[in-house]
């Protein structure tokens, strides 16, 4: 096999490695390295473990952003052992950093012990496997996400009870980030299914954003890189600290608060009409 020049392992401060994308100069999970991220901001937010073990028949969670895989295969060893049928279903334009990460499993030990799984997801986008007593399922949609969201067939995908959306950042890679995204990410959902979304960002034009889309939204734990995350969901009871009228001040005043209506990445104060709908959020009218 080809070297791939693409990507490279980094070591991090903490003795952590990871996989930096020389395209983006972003570093995958920087600062705590792969598995600590993974943990506190998806299974700790998502309540995998508790969540999981009250579920009858299948838990269904959505891996937005595959990468390398460190979100998704620290999902499943948290999951280990619960009663339900795991489904996981994977979304990326690439698959180019997971092969690089298989030919890394040394340095990336959270791949140690899925890389038969791992090599058939690469190969044919599906792999069904035990993990333990538990069932999983996992299907990889390889194509670029806004275009796959908007297609009618997206409706008979698995209803998710939580989504892990790990997109590079908006400066980046506008398209993940902009309220049409979200807004149709929210009318797919189950509105009986309980499903919450955490993700890296605390900005408000992100928050703004969530809001309009119809999420309820909260503040997300640190992961060791940021103080704050977010966490969003489609019924309030997931979400612990949601935000008030004081950040819906706060974010009145911002200079970066209206999203992004396009993919094009730019900063710019709430528009009067955005003002007008934040302010009719059930969330801020308790």
């Amino acid at each position: 096999m080809e070297p791939n020049t693409a990507y490279r392992i980094v070591k991090l401060a903490n003795g952590a490695h990871s996989v930096h994308s020389l395209a983006h100069h972003e570093t995958f999970h920087p600062v705590v390295g792969p598995v600590a991220e993974a943990e506190a901001l998806y299974v700790r937010q998502l309540r995998l473990p508790e969540r999981a073990h009250r579920q009858e028949g299948e838990f269904v969670l959505w891996d937005v952003g595959l990468g390398a895989a460190a979100n998704a295969l620290t999902a499943l060893r948290a999951t280990r052992g619960a009663p339900c049928a795991i489904r996981l279903l994977s979304f990326d334009h690439t698959l180019e950093p997971l092969a690089f990460a298989l030919q890394h499993v040394e340095a990336l030990g959270y791949l140690r012990g899925y890389e038969a799984p791992l090599e058939r997801l690469l190969r044919d986008h599906h792999c069904a496997f035990q993990d333990g007593p538990q069932t999983v399922t996992w299907d990889m949609h390889l194509a670029d996400f806004p275009s796959l969201l908007a297609r009618p067939a997206t409706e008979k995908l698995a209803k998710p009870h939580g989504i892990m959306f790990d997109a590079f950042s908006p400066a980046a890679n506008a398209a993940m980030w902009t309220l049409p995204l979200f807004s149709r990410l929210f009318r797919l959902l189950d509105p009986d299914r309980p499903c919450a979304l955490p993700t890296y960002s605390r900005s408000t034009m992100l928050r703004v954003t969530l809001l309009l889309a119809g999420f309820h939204v909260g503040i997300g734990h640190a992961t060791g890189e940021k103080e704050e995350t977010t966490l969003a969901a489609n019924t309030p009871d997931l979400i612990a600290e949601p935000l008030d009228r004081r950040w819906l001040q706060r974010a009145h005043r911002s200079c970066s608060a209206e999203p992004l209506w396009e993919p094009v990445y730019r900063q710019a104060r709430l528009s009067s009409a955005t003002w007008e709908k934040l302010q009719q959020h059930p969330q801020f009218r308790r």
